[in-house]
């Protein structure tokens, strides 16, 4: 296959992911970076990722802080919220994202809409106040209102599979997990005004080349204006690894993680999408990658280390094993190579100049128009 015979249809899709000729892979990463550059410009931007708690009411079968699951669970303190935040702010990030396992419970909730006034109010010098991502599943529709009012602007809500049998053979079938609640709760942060953002398993056991064309189209028919999508990282406790069901090797599931960006980036020009941690399980510059195959979103983690180890979300020695080390000012839980990710590209890779957007929010061209 060649970059000129590519069609950005389903059927082209699917044939675009299911090749496995170098050239091509290479020619297809060139291309989705000329295009994000041309559209949305050469700057990468930083979420400072703060995973403020690995409590969860789902039973995903994929995952390693699945309710069942016995790992050692963790909250962060609104003040070790606060401290990380301001960490982002003093690092000029522009924005943070608070990730955590799905809980729906009042406590919980209260918590984060006070979270969010108080990292509104953080002082940023001259920049404008930080940006707030929210990434904390399912929710009542009243709930995120409560959060949009607050000072949340964005919203990532993985679909995991937009195909309805596959999604089903990855959760537990029951009311909780409904694919089309997972739908409807898409729609309603859409509505409400949030930037909706949503994302995908890349090469997990039952997937296809057809299954993964389908999640990209469901992103353009979704009108997503962000994405965060990764490859799968298998967890050795879960339902799905110990199935013993077959998934790709680690080498094709970074090769499909990259095509995957790329595709998309040529699909829908102007969003923004992610360049996963889970990239860099798999490759030590997975997200450097990424970001070369046409993501220009990059998540410095700035969780507590001593909490971050808990949120095994898959199996991440490889990326925690660098952590923690001193950043300067007190920082001493961030790792040089999530911060400092692209010293090194210009000599490194391709000798392409990436420009760090620092202070700025980032938002979605596709959202701002």
């Amino acid at each position: 296959m060649t970059l000129s015979e590519l069609t950005l249809d389903r059927e082209g899709l699917a044939a675009a992911i299911a090749c496995e000729d170098a050239a091509f892979e290479a020619a297809l990463r060139e291309e989705a970076y000329r295009v994000k550059v041309a559209t949305v410009g050469p700057e990468v931007y930083l979420r400072g990722l703060i995973e403020i708690s690995n409590i969860c009411v789902k039973d995903c079968l994929y995952c390693g802080i699945r309710r069942d699951i016995r790992c050692p669970r963790y909250e962060l303190s609104e003040d070790e919220v606060l401290a990380s935040a301001r960490i982002a702010a003093r690092r000029r990030f522009g924005s943070v994202v608070i990730q955590g396992g799905e809980r729906t419970d009042a406590a919980f909730v209260r918590k984060i809409t006070r979270l969010l006034g108080a990292i509104k109010a953080i002082d940023t010098g001259e920049d404008p106040p930080l940006g707030i991502t929210l990434s904390l599943g399912e929710q009542p529709r009243e709930v995120y209102e409560e959060w949009f009012d607050a000072g949340a602007h964005r919203y990532l809500l993985r679909i995991e599979s937009s195909n309805p049998d596959l999604y089903r053979k990855i959760h537990p079938d029951d009311p909780l997990h409904a694919f089309d609640r997972r739908l409807q709760a898409l729609y309603d942060l859409k509505a409400i005004g949030y930037q909706a953002g949503t994302g995908a398993m890349i090469g997990m056991p039952f997937q296809t080349a057809e299954d993964m064309a389908g999640d990209l189209l469901f992103y353009k028919e979704f009108d997503a204006p962000m994405i965060g999508m990764g490859p799968y990282n298998p967890h050795p406790e879960t339902p799905l690894t110990l199935s013993g069901a077959p998934y790709p090797s680690a080498e094709k599931r970074f090769s499909l993680g990259l095509k995957m960006i790329a595709l998309l980036r040529l699909l829908m020009p102007d969003i923004n999408i992610a360049a996963a941690t889970a990239l860099e399980v798999l490759d030590p510059r997975g997200r450097e990658k990424g970001i070369l195959a046409g993501a220009n979103v990059f998540m410095p983690n700035i969780t507590p280390e001593e909490q971050m180890v808990k949120y095994n979300l898959y199996d991440r020695k490889t990326i925690l094993r660098d952590c923690p080390v001193s950043g300067g000012k007190g920082d001493t839980h961030i790792c040089k190579n999530c911060v400092f990710p692209f010293c090194s590209m210009g000599d490194g890779l391709t000798g392409k100049k990436v420009v760090i957007g620092y202070g700025r929010w980032g938002d979605s061209k596709h959202f701002t128009g």
